[in-house]
Formats: structure tokens, sequence, C-alpha cells
């Protein structure tokens, strides 16, 4: 079966897209071409235990198994050795990528305390988009109960047009809660 918001996009925010700016082919459509989750763990230089929490929690999160991110140089400020692991992150596409954005944009963002929308400024000018999550418990698939440490994420959205208006109305087709 397929995603709720795959539909949604191959029957009303793609053909109102070509509506608006003159498509012609099907190709020409900007569309959604990765979701990357990535999530910061800097207590995993002290203790290890951290590190294998976080992928656990991203991995319900995502649905799929995070890459663990190691550190390219030693930096004893940070207390961080070349090869330590200090995060965790997860690209997602087809159509986990959909089912992943239809939770956030349904289910997690209203759960965000005092959350009145998303900043639509984070725009790289290159067509996609980042915003930080505070607090990853806002997934229904995290057992409060369970949960070591409240992390934050950063989840970025990756399309295929290269300038940001056209990415900003792709995103409001997927009812992005953007602020006015």
């Amino acid at each position: 079966m397929k995603p709720r918001y795959k539909e949604l996009y191959e029957k009303e925010i793609g053909p109102a897209l070509d509506k608006k700016y003159g498509y012609k082919n099907l190709h020409q459509r900007p569309r959604l071409d990765k979701i990357v989750i990535n999530m910061g763990v800097g207590e995993a230089t002290q203790d290890r235990k951290h590190m294998n929490n976080a992928v656990k929690d991203l991995e319900l999160i995502a649905g799929q198994k995070p890459v663990v991110n190691k550190a390219r140089k030693s930096n004893a400020s940070f207390k961080i050795r070349e090869g330590q692991a200090i995060g965790t992150k997860v690209t997602l596409r087809g159509d986990r990528m959909y089912e992943f954005l239809d939770r956030l944009v349904t289910i997690a963002m209203p759960r965000i305390r005092d959350f009145r929308g998303i900043k639509g400024k984070s725009f790289d000018g290159r067509g996609n988009y980042a915003m930080g999550i505070e607090e990853h418990i806002v997934f229904p698939e995290i057992d409060y109960d369970k949960v070591d440490k409240i992390r934050g994420m950063d989840v970025i959205i990756c399309t295929t047009t290269a300038n940001d208006e056209e990415a900003k109305e792709l995103l409001r087709g997927f009812k992005l809660p953007f602020k006015n």
C-alpha cells in the first residue's frame, strides 16, 4: 500500500505545482529527494551507553538502522579523540521518507511544547530545508519511561528543486506549518 503523503503528492501537490509554475514535463516538477535525521551525542565521549541508547531511539523513530558518525579529528577542548563515536544519522528515501514526513507533521509537531510553527527562512538557497527538534520524545515510538536522556535532533528535507521558493511551496503542500 502506498504511503498517504506519496498519494497526496501524486494527486494534489504535483499537479498544483505544474499549474503554478508551468511545468510541461513530469521530471521538471520538484519532489522530495531524501530526509536526513541527525542526532549529536556529545555524552558518548564519557560513556558508550549513551551512544547505544541514541542509536536505538533513532532506529525506532526512523524505522531503519542508523549509521554512527565518528570524529574526523581529535579536539582536546571537547575531549574528543579521532575515530571516537560522536553522533548518529539516518537517511530516508522512498516510502519510508513519506511515512516519516507524515508522522512528523501530523503526530510529532503538534506534541512539541509551545509550538507556533516552523521558520520559513531555514532554507539553504538550493531548495533544502533544515529544522531542529529539541526533544526526541515527541515521537510516539519513544517510550518516555525508558529514555535515559532527552536528546535533540536535526531533520533535513532535501528536494530536487534548485530554489527556495518552489521548495517552500512543495513543503506547504505537505502541510508543514510555516510561521507567517
